[in-house]
């Protein structure tokens, strides 16, 4: 009996660590049939002579919730042999939502996620209401790769308290009803739920973001509805600033971890230009925790990001100066960056922790549209504040006016602790695929992982690399048949070059809905992609295949 697919003569990675080894790899009805010297032929085949084999990445925390909406291939994660997607994280997103909230679901995701509004009120469908019927309006749809789903504990408290439930915390028949909603959910496949307590989360209006105002009666509650089902997990923010977990946030992950009974995992756990020893604190404050099985994720590539302040990024929420500025209207912003009382109490939040570090000289104008300043371009705001006599701060909001709110900076964020790289305390991850799109795109850190780390850098093998990012992710999150490559298991597979892969260097699109732009990182040395046992990318070129499924915890 032949193969549907035939993968011949490359070197496999199987994903659980082991020694690679050259092989053939023989795909029926979207399941791997065997591996090993083939003597079946293959309705398809793929020539991987001299390339690598290994499973389909999974990644762990995405926000594509609105995007699988308008975007089959779930770019741009897909491009880079993802073939699995966790959403719903932060405690943000679209489900459950009644037709009269949609707005305020909508700017949850603007301010939080970064992703514009107009876009998302174009590119939405909203066939659904309920949590399970999101799920089952996505696999209705259709989707390249396999969704998983996080249910956000944001959508559930409005869902049940309205707009209280970004003022107060629940009654106790109010989180009955959101228990209630929630077990609905994981019962249905979701894979736990997710929240956050991060200052930088604000949703409607600059209010914060409800599932911030959930107390711990609530989250011992809906963390017993993944012990009652034996299943599911819990992603939240769980430190307040960059630089340290406080105590309370500790004896936070203790009470999810005992109540639920279940492994979590938490950010953020990044090396800040401005403060480059603070995820160590973080690894230390929290040792016990994470002993226990509270893992924060990791992310493997630097984060340059790109800056507009006609939206205003979520690095500004955490600073009260910055209260009035989210969801204002351009003249609104423009008296607000004009203003010394603003200037002055941005200067003051900037001497404490936050999320923007306020170094001039990392920060550079990547855009301007008024033709008198072009010659500001690829400069530092440094520098030109030396040039016109004038403090980086002051500088920083003359040019955004000068330009009409159009200028958009580059700002140098983070560098990355390689030591953890292989570190099995962390999970990798932590992506951001489909959030903060205006700003950065991170999708292709499995591209990155392998082509600077394993490659450029040494800085640890191949096999452990792939693992890292295949069954330990699968095995987090209980995905019992993806991760590696096995007979038996479902058919996700990435074939790249090991010489050639990597990522291209960022780029801006308008791609979305609308026109809108975003970042994007287009990958090199990835040649084929298969998902379920069909190939969605040859190359460069989507097929046109949706064979992903939405995955059910």
């Amino acid at each position: 009996m032949a193969y549907d697919l035939l993968i011949r003569d490359g070197t496999v990675i199987d994903g659980a660590g082991k020694p690679a080894y050259r092989a053939d790899v023989g795909i029926r009805a979207g399941k791997i049939a065997a591996i090993g010297t083939a003597t079946e032929r293959g309705t398809q085949e793929i020539d991987a002579a001299g390339l690598i084999v290994s499973p389909g990445f999974i990644d762990p925390h995405t926000h594509y919730d609105g995007q699988i909406c308008w975007d089959p291939t779930v770019s741009a994660s897909s491009w880079h042999g993802v073939t699995t997607v966790m959403m719903g994280n932060c405690g943000v997103g679209l489900a459950p939502c009644r037709p009269a909230d949609r707005e305020i679901a909508t700017w949850d995701l603007v301010n939080v996620e970064g992703i514009p509004f107009d876009v998302l009120k174009r590119g939405v469908t909203w066939d659904w209401e309920s949590f399970p019927q999101f799920m089952d309006a996505a696999a209705a749809r259709g989707s390249a790769i396999n969704l998983g789903f996080l249910a956000p504990l944001t959508p559930f408290r409005h869902y049940v308290m309205g707009e209280a439930s970004m003022d107060r915390a629940a009654t106790s028949e109010e989180t009955a009803s959101i228990r209630t909603l929630l077990k609905e959910a994981i019962a249905a496949g979701a894979f736990g739920f997710t929240t956050s307590t991060a200052p930088q989360h604000i949703g409607y209006k600059g209010r914060p973001l409800a599932c911030r105002q959930a107390d711990r009666a609530e989250l011992k509650a809906y963390a017993g509805v993944l012990k009652e089902l034996g299943k599911g997990t819990i992603e939240l923010i769980a430190n307040r600033r960059v630089d340290m977990i406080a105590p309370d946030e500790c004896e936070l992950l203790d009470l999810l971890l005992a109540e639920s009974g279940r492994r979590i995992t938490w950010l953020v756990l990044r090396k800040f230009i401005h403060q480059p020893e603070s995820y160590k604190e973080l690894l230390r404050a929290a040792a016990g925790q994470i002993e226990r099985g509270a893992i924060p994720q990791l992310a493997t590539m630097p984060l340059v990001t790109e800056m507009g302040l006609a939206q205003p990024s979520i690095s500004f929420a955490p600073y009260p100066s910055w209260k009035g500025a989210f969801n204002a209207s351009p003249e609104e912003l423009r008296r607000l960056y004009g203003s010394r009382e603003f200037r002055e109490a941005f200067r003051q939040d900037l001497r404490g922790p936050g999320l923007f570090h306020g170094l001039w000289d990392l920060v550079t104008v990547n855009v301007v549209k008024n033709p008198a300043m072009q010659d500001l371009w690829g400069k530092t705001v440094a520098q030109i504040a030396l040039a016109r006599g004038k403090d980086g701060l002051d500088t920083f909001f003359d040019l955004v006016l000068e330009d009409n709110l159009e200028m958009i900076y580059t700002v140098i964020r983070t560098e990355v602790p390689t030591e953890l790289l292989g570190d099995a305390r962390v999970l990798i991850g932590e992506s951001d695929g489909g959030a903060h799109v205006d700003q950065f795109c991170t999708a292709g850190y499995s591209s990155d992982m392998i082509g600077t780390w394993v490659r450029d850098k040494q800085m640890l093998s191949l096999e452990r690399a792939v693992q890292r990012m295949t069954s330990e992710a699968a095995d987090f999150f209980g995905i019992r048949d993806r991760g590696r490559l096995t007979p038996g298991a479902a058919a996700d597979v990435v074939v790249f070059d090991f010489d050639e892969i990597g990522c291209h260097p960022a780029e801006a699109v308008a791609d979305l809905p609308g026109g809108g732009r975003r970042m994007i990182v287009k990958p090199r040395g990835i040649e084929h992609v298969v998902v379920n046992g069909r190939a969605i990318y040859e190359g460069d070129r989507y097929t046109g295949a949706t064979p992903g499924n939405v995955l059910r915890s």
